[in-house]
């Protein structure tokens, strides 16, 4: 029954070893795509910006309305 035991506690240590392994790659794939969705979210506030800087006003320019028709 000990050898038994020796190799359960065998098994048991290598899947908590591959368990942390696998945590350790989820935690860092998860870092990687935090700092992506981080960057992505500043470019696209930039890129409103500046959309909204170059988007015309509905509102004309005095100097370039007509005049009206009774002049």
């Amino acid at each position: 029954m000990n050898d038994e035991l020796q190799h359960q506690l065998a098994d048991l240590q290598t899947q908590v070893a591959f368990q942390e392994d696998t945590i350790e790659q989820l935690n860092q794939a998860l870092a990687d795509q935090q700092l992506q969705i981080d960057r992505i979210t500043f470019q696209l506030k930039h890129v409103t910006h500046r959309v909204k800087q170059i988007e015309p006003s509905n509102i004309a320019d005095p100097s370039e309305e007509a005049p009206p028709p009774h002049y």
